[in-house]
Parts: C-alpha cells; sequence; structure tokens
C-alpha cells in the first residue's frame, strides 16, 4: 500500500498552519524597523496582501491553488516589476520570513528547505541594480 505523500503544505499544517505563517510574516513586515522601506511599498492596510500571499502560498506549497483560481498563473516577477525590488528590499522580505519561519516551523531540516526555496523566489524577484 502506498503512503500519502505529504507536501510542504501538509506539513506547515495546512490551511492554519500556512495561514499563520503569513500573520506572523505580515505582523513582522508592520513592525520591524528594519523592513520599514519594504513597509512603505504596501498599502496602509496589509488585508489585501496577506489573502494574496496565503492564497498564493497554499498552491506553492502543494495545497489548494487558491490564487490561480482567483486571479490565473502567478507571473510573480510580472506582478513585482511596478514595485522597486533591489537587494534591501529583498533582505527585508526575506528577514520577515526568516523570522516568521524560525518561530513557525519546528523541523529544522524542513525550515531550512523552505529558507532555500523563499530565497530563491525572493532573488528572482529583484528588478533593481544593488
Amino acid at each position: 500500500m502506498e503512503l500519502p505523500i505529504r507536501t510542504h503544505y501538509d506539513m506547515l499544517g495546512g490551511e492554519a498552519g500556512v495561514l499563520r505563517l503569513v500573520t506572523r510574516f505580515y505582523d513582522l513586515m508592520d513592525t520591524l524597523p528594519e523592513a520599514w522601506e519594504l513597509r512603505k511599498i504596501h498599502q496602509q492596510d496589509l488585508q489585501g496582501a496577506r489573502d494574496k500571499l496565503f492564497k498564493f502560498l497554499s498552491g506553492w506549497l502543494g495545497g489548494p491553488g487558491l490564487y490561480e483560481a482567483e486571479y490565473g498563473h502567478p507571473r510573480l516577477r510580472a506582478r513585482h516589476m511596478p514595485f522597486p525590488v533591489d537587494a534591501q528590499m529583498r533582505d527585508q522580505w526575506m528577514l520577515c520570513m526568516n523570522t516568521a519561519l524560525d518561530e513557525q516551523v519546528q523541523d529544522e531540516l524542513f525550515r531550512t528547505q523552505l529558507k532555500r526555496s523563499f530565497t530563491n523566489v525572493a532573488e528572482h524577484m529583484r528588478n533593481r541594480a544593488g
């Protein structure tokens, strides 16, 4: 008998786990002085950003494709082109995500894998020198 495949979505705790990660990420972005420049390029009300990241991560991590169902293909780089994403923005984004992962993901190997994957995506989003 085959064992069911556990996705990263499942390993994070499914919908509740992804929502906790996204909530903590945006709480950090909203409060860390080190993430001020990143916070400034977002709308005052972060609920729309929270919702979109939750939906994107659900599918990206192997769960339901909520983002694609509502918005179509993510086209991450194209959607981020209007925003100045340089090394500083990447690093501020990663500070918030890495901190949220450190707090939310107990399994060290899994946390390291997620950090590597997020780093690759964050680097791909860069559209400005520096």
